[in-house]
């Protein structure tokens, strides 16, 4: 142990999950018991603190943590002056960015954000809502909401600025989106002056290195085969355009070795190609990383 720490920031509450399970991944063992907010994690140089999301940006611009990751819409929310080290795309439901945009109900006359002029608006990103108008030239009344936010139009306010990843929740209260003010992935983020330090930055870039080799891996399964030598242009034709297997050859020269990574969703579709183009002995094998 060199004598430094990294102070990491992890999302509490909807990413908490997520965040655990890409970092086990990446190699990382994170263990949160019940009611504590100082995780244990398997490398002596780095401490963990389980903040919300919301409050990362904050304290990592401000030097409380040296680093953390945080949601880019929390980033401007906050508009914290931190270096933005990677986008690292996960979240609880998919790989896909979350959205915030903003809502109505069905029947509203409202169509377009210039109907929100003098409009009163509920959100939980007060900052990023009312920069977003101002683009716009659009002056409303943007108050923070505390929750339930989807239920408050139209009989508190007159339209919501919302996140949403599948709109399921948003159609379910019988609201319609009328335009989306940003897409937001999750950034690892670092204070600028620790981004500085030689030792803490290092750390980061391994860190970093290795969270999206996990991310990288996501989905991805590797395959071996053999096959022989003859048949070996047709059964690369099989494989999705672009893929060049590893082929190595084998003792009996008549026969090679093939090693690829496919998506494990097309493993179901080739397999009994490969097998009727004549490969033997396939072998389906999971991934953890991919270093690129």
């Amino acid at each position: 142990m060199s004598g430094n720490v990294l102070k990491l920031g992890i999302p509490k509450g909807s990413l908490e999950e997520a965040t655990v399970k890409l970092f086990a991944r990446a190699g990382y063992n994170i263990n949160i018991k019940s009611r504590s907010y100082f995780p244990s994690i398997d490398d002596t140089e780095i401490e963990c603190m389980l903040i919300r999301a919301q409050e990362i940006a904050r304290y990592v611009a401000d030097g409380v943590l040296d680093a953390g990751l945080t949601g880019k819409d929390w980033i401007l929310e906050n508009r914290a002056d931190v270096e933005e080290i990677a986008p690292l795309v996960y979240s609880k439901v998919s790989a896909r960015p979350v959205r915030w945009v903003l809502c109505v109900p069905n029947d509203s006359a409202i169509q377009s954000v210039k109907d929100l002029q003098g409009k009163r608006i509920a959100t939980e990103v007060v900052n990023l809502t009312t920069d977003w108008l101002k683009d716009k030239g659009v002056t409303a009344n943007v108050e923070f909401s505390w929750g339930a936010t989807e239920v408050k139009a139209p009989k508190l306010v007159d339209a919501i600025v919302e996140v949403t990843e599948t709109g399921s929740s948003l159609k379910a209260n019988n609201l319609r989106i009328v335009d989306t003010l940003m897409e937001s992935t999750t950034r690892f983020i670092m204070n600028k002056a620790a981004s500085q330090d030689q030792w803490k930055r290092n750390k980061v870039d391994r860190l970093v290195l290795m969270l999206q080799g996990a991310m990288a891996a996501n989905g991805k399964v590797g395959m071996m085969l053999n096959a022989p030598k003859d048949n070996l242009d047709a059964i690369v034709k099989i494989f999705p355009p672009g893929k060049k297997p590893t082929v190595s050859e084998l003792s009996d020269k008549s026969w090679v070795a093939l090693n690829v990574i496919l998506e494990e969703k097309l493993v179901r579709d080739i397999v009994p190609d490969l097998k009727n183009a004549g490969a033997e002995d396939i072998v389906e094998y999971p991934l953890n990383k991919i270093i690129h």
